[in-house]
């Protein structure tokens, strides 16, 4: 399947000149607590990045709005209405009227400049400043390829994020899903994808034939899934770059839920043979497939910890489904999930410290968080049917789908949604059709 958008290619477009001149020492009053429960979003302003000419100020527009709303919609900050700024900001070169900007209360100030250059390429700069304490906190200059303007306004958003939490950001960031369409009993589901804000939105696949459980590679350049062809699960990888499809193989019973390892370099799913499912891995190298359980119970769902050591899967070993720990090369399994309740889709935070999972109790579902020992869960979002948890890659933000009840004769409306990893600021992604099983891309890889 070839690429039609050049635009998105990584590897040619971007050179990014760090032009740091923050002042840290000084600067570490103006710092969002992002470990509370909800707080009061901290206001920033965002002026329209001025242009030198008529379509990069246009521009530049733009990308302020973009850079706006990438904040805005993390709940950590409240962009100032730019009606009442009383100071436009006069050139990003010239030190800031303060004063200005506190009597409408922004406690940040973000500026930035746009040009098109001779060669074509869009040159944007843009800096923050700690509005109260007078202090610049960063900035930086970058030229890009014109039409990857709206990964531009992410990378300044991003930048933005880390200074003022301490934390990466995530703005840069896609998410792959499943596209749901048609009526119930003939579902057409198709692999899709988009930017974490919903934009630049593709279809991968064109239908005809089943896709489920997408993810993505440590790369990001390449998406696992498990398709059907024939009436027969395979397991597939599909290059974002490039757009070309390969078979990892066919397997003779029901394969669930591929997923990469920390490296890049294995796939561990589950494969059910006889009635009887078992978590294997397959080196992508060699091919090699190797069995990690042996036990009567429904073993499935399994995710490798952040540093490759360990996998946590769900089983009904212990005579309902709950979640399990082993090392990577399998062994005992210790059970973790002892609430209320069956737990399962099991997904370790890129951070190390918590797993995310689906529980249904009483006929509801929900989506929730606990330790790595199984300590200290907490129940996220609920509903009718709310699972499939993916982690942003700074391991704060969760998405999710959730489906409502169908109606006479009509297929269950389903969407995508995230929420903050304190359980606040929950928000509906859009999408052009119904949504589910979605995966985050990781942090910082380039985009295809």
């Amino acid at each position: 399947m070839k690429r039609t958008s050049p635009s998105l290619v990584l590897a040619a477009w971007l050179m990014l000149f760090l032009v740091l001149a923050a002042l840290p020492a000084t600067a570490q009053g103006l710092k969002v607590d992002i470990t509370r429960g909800q707080l009061q979003p901290m206001p920033v302003a965002v002026v329209e990045f001025q242009g030198l000419s008529p379509d990069a100020a246009t521009r530049g527009k733009e990308i302020a709005d973009v850079v706006s709303a990438d904040l805005e919609r993390s709940g950590l900050f409240r962009p100032l209405d730019r009606r009442a700024f009383l100071d436009p900001a006069g050139p990003i070169t010239v030190w800031p009227n303060f004063n200005n900007w506190r009597v409408v209360n922004a406690q940040a100030l973000v500026v930035g400049a746009t040009e098109f250059q001779a060669d074509g390429q869009l040159r944007v700069e843009f800096r923050l400043w700690d509005v109260y304490a007078g202090l610049l906190l960063t900035g930086f200059t970058l030229s890009s390829a014109p039409a990857n303007w709206r990964r531009v306004a992410h990378l300044v958003a991003d930048e933005i994020y880390k200074r003022l939490t301490g934390e990466d950001g995530y703005f840069d960031t896609r998410i792959v899903y499943i596209s749901e369409s048609g009526p119930a009993q003939r579902r057409v589901k198709r692999l899709a994808i988009m930017d974490q804000d919903g934009e630049s939105h593709k279809f991968l696949t064109d239908g005809g034939a089943l896709v489920l459980t997408p993810r993505f590679s440590p790369s990001a350049q390449e998406i696992t899934y498990l398709s059907y062809f024939n009436n027969k699960p395979r397991v597939y990888l599909f290059n974002v770059s490039t757009g070309a499809q390969e078979v990892l193989g066919d397997f003779p019973g029901m394969t669930f839920a591929p997923r990469f390892s920390p490296d890049g370099n294995k796939v561990v799913m589950s494969m059910a043979s006889e009635g009887n499912s078992e978590i294997y891995t397959m080196d992508l190298r060699t091919r090699e497939v190797r069995r990690l359980t042996n036990h009567p119970a429904i073993d499935t769902a399994p995710c490798y910890s952040p540093d490759g050591t360990r996998i946590v899967f769900e089983s009904d070993r212990g005579g309902s489904q709950q979640l399990y720990l082993m090392g990577a090369d399998g062994g005992e399994a210790k059970r973790i999930s002892f609430g209320e309740g069956h737990y399962g889709t099991p997904v370790w935070s890129p951070r190390g410290d918590l797993i995310a999972f689906t529980r249904i109790y009483q006929g509801r579902f929900a989506v929730g968080v606990m330790r790595t020992d199984g300590s200290g869960a907490r129940i996220l979002a609920e509903d009718y049917l709310i699972e499939a948890p993916t982690w942003s890659p700074n391991g704060r933000v969760l998405m999710f789908f959730r489906q409502q009840p169908s109606t006479a004769g009509g297929a269950a409306r389903s969407r995508l949604y995230s929420i903050d990893l304190t359980g606040y600021n929950e928000r509906e992604i859009m999408t052009p059709l119904d949504a589910s099983d979605p995966a985050w891309s990781p942090l910082g890889a380039k985009k295809g």
